[in-house]
């Protein structure tokens, strides 16, 4: 347990989330907003394929929508053609991998803090939510349980994929207050105000808006009810990111590769964390093969989680 941060797991046990207060520091913050300032444009010019197109809520995107519709995030910071790109990827490696936001992550996996190597934990999603061309909404959604499931079956798959198995987060570098969640939903079916609600209901019963300082990090469950609302106005780089744990189901492997991370991460380069006998070296090479593992234990697609 953290002495620094004593409520962590139980915040995300009863509420769905728990936030932590400057994160980064200013420093850490300016490197940060300056390498995805310019991937952002990079890839709003569509030197970048892999984005997520407004108008489109979940996977797969179409790149070619680029220039029609305009993004509302970028998908794979820790891909390895990044380096092609005139930016310096370094800042993004450097983040998801650092030993700080890990150690937090083993908190909320259950993994013992004398875990040699961090072997439990498995690399799965870097991407990036920005501000959109024209307002841009989400609907209602757990990440990875669909809405047409009945109560039963739906609180029978909230108790499958706990909390225990993945720490998702989000690290905002400027002011942010996209996120609306409703705090203990991930721990109980719908209730009936929930199900017969607008997908896009402004007022959902003890919603709760998320607003979140530059620097600071919200782990949140991602089958919390929850919903995103992207204004055009608003200046947004959100780093978005999670963590797994290697005894995640075959849902929680669907979650991650639906988004194709499996075709490039073989060939990912962490040389920038330093030799390969460095703690941070060693950590990021064990989490990419466990990923390139959980990858091949699953046969066939995997298809989508969900649909829009």
């Amino acid at each position: 347990m953290s002495k620094e941060y004593p409520n962590l797991l139980h915040d995300l046990e009863t509420q769905g989330f728990t936030i932590i207060p400057s994160f980064l520091s200013p420093s850490e913050l300016s490197v940060l907003r300056t390498s995805a300032s310019a991937l952002a444009n990079l890839a709003r010019g569509g030197h970048w394929d892999h984005v997520r197109t407004v108008g489109k809520q979940f996977p797969p995107w179409n790149p070619s929508d680029v220039f029609t519709r305009g993004i509302w995030g970028v998908q794979h910071l820790l891909h390895p053609s990044l380096s092609s790109l005139a930016l310096d990827p370094t800042p993004f490696t450097r983040l998801y991998f650092s030993l700080r936001l890990l150690s937090l992550s083993k908190i909320l996996l259950h993994v013992p803090e004398e875990e040699e190597d961090d072997e439990s934990l498995v690399m799965e999603l870097f991407n990036m939510l920005i501000t959109p061309p024209t307002p841009f909404s989400l609907r209602w959604h757990r990440d990875d349980i669909p809405e047409s499931l009945g109560p039963e079956e739906e609180l029978a798959r909230l108790k499958e994929e706990s909390y225990s198995r993945h720490a998702q987060w989000n690290l905002p570098l400027y002011e942010d207050d996209s996120l609306i969640v409703v705090p203990g939903s991930h721990r109980r079916a719908r209730t009936e105000a929930e199900r017969e609600a607008d997908p896009y209901e402004e007022n959902m019963p003890g919603q709760k808006v998320v607003k979140l300082q530059p620097g600071d990090l919200i782990f949140y469950d991602n089958n919390i009810l929850h919903r995103g609302v992207y204004q055009p106005d608003r200046e947004r780089l959100t780093l978005h990111g999670s963590v797994g744990h290697k005894d995640g189901s075959r849902s929680r492997a669907r979650n991650v590769l639906q988004h194709a991370v499996g075709e490039w991460v073989g060939s990912c380069d962490f040389s920038c964390l330093g030799g390969e006998e460095t703690k941070e070296r060693k950590v990021a090479e064990g989490m990419r093969e466990r990923l390139v593992e959980m990858g091949r234990g699953v046969v066939g697609d995997v298809g989508y989680s969900l649909d829009g």
